[in-house]
């Protein structure tokens, strides 16, 4: 038997190639239900993941993901959604992926295995004291994760290992702080893309949104700083706007565009009736909250 967890046979999934399709999902799905619960057993740990994320970014650092296979993927994709949800600066959030960009969209066999891979790939993302880097194992026992969290921890970086298995001492060694979420084994043997996965994702996206909202990039759980960049965000820019400021649509569309298209800014500036100079201003002041500027919260949910 493997000591990882993430490699040892699940018996209530043995006879799964004898299961109908919808046998198969009900045995997927009764394995899923378990993850959440998971995950809620590191609940500090991924509170002070959210607390060193946010203090790097307000000291001009960054956060970097580290990780091969499915979990560098899933690195990868949660730092390019952040510009877009939050207007962050793309470079605020960066996944590094064993065998580098052509590793997410298929997979580069042995990567994982390259520590002198990983450290160089530190290097040349820039990782620096300041910055905050977690590295992602599934089974805890990544070389190319363990690498990146001993470079990045030797320039001065704070670090985290995310696991599905407990990772042994030397991962332990070079991370500061260490999430493990024991999913069980999986639904077929090994196959991480799924509980583990599913795990992964949760964490990461609880980590980066909870970090942005205490940067003040939300205003209750309304998205003041998303990036209109297509029509839906368009839409859902003005929507933010008319609410929040009881306006018109025609009223929000015309505020917005005073603003330069910034929902943060067009609240600040219909509410305390401002022009867009003094609206930036009280924000900057206030460290981005609209909390600090606007009296009153939010308009109720209907």
């Amino acid at each position: 038997m493997d000591s990882r967890v993430t490699e040892q046979r699940n018996p209530r999934t043995a006879e799964i190639d004898l299961a109908s399709a919808v046998e198969i999902v009900d045995l997927i799905n009764a394995e899923d239900r378990g993850v959440a619960t998971a995950v809620a057993t590191q609940r500090e740990q991924i509170a002070r993941a959210i607390e060193w994320a946010e203090a790097a970014f307000r000291a001009g650092g960054r956060l970097f993901y580290a990780g091969a296979g499915t979990s560098g993927r899933l690195g990868v994709l949660d730092a390019t959604e952040i510009p877009p949800t939050f207007g962050a600066d793309p470079t605020l959030v960066q996944g590094i992926i064993a065998g580098g960009a052509p590793a997410v969209t298929r997979s580069v066999e042995g990567a994982e295995d390259q520590p002198d891979g990983a450290r160089a790939d530190v290097d040349a993302a820039g990782v620096r004291t300041g910055d905050f880097l977690i590295g992602i194992a599934a089974s805890g026992t990544t070389p190319y994760v363990r690498a990146a969290l001993e470079r990045a921890k030797a320039v001065g970086a704070r670090t985290a290992i995310l696991a599905c298995s407990p990772p042994p001492a030397e991962t332990l060694a070079a991370a500061d702080l260490a999430i493990v979420v024991i999913t069980g084994p999986e639904v077929v043997t090994g196959s991480t893309r799924m509980k583990a996965g599913t795990a992964t994702k949760l964490v990461l996206n609880t980590i980066t949104t909870g970090a942005m909202i205490r940067l003040g990039k939300t205003y209750g759980n309304l998205m003041v700083d998303v990036q209109a960049t297509n029509a839906k965000l368009k839409d859902r820019s003005e929507r933010i706007v008319a609410e929040v400021c009881a306006v018109s649509r025609d009223d929000a569309r015309a505020v917005l565009r005073r603003s330069g298209g910034s929902v943060k800014l067009a609240i600040v500036m219909q509410r305390l009736g401002l022009d867009r100079d003094a609206a930036a201003a009280r924000l900057e002041q206030a460290g981005g909250k609209i909390r600090a500027v606007v009296p009153g919260p939010p308009p109720p949910v209907k």
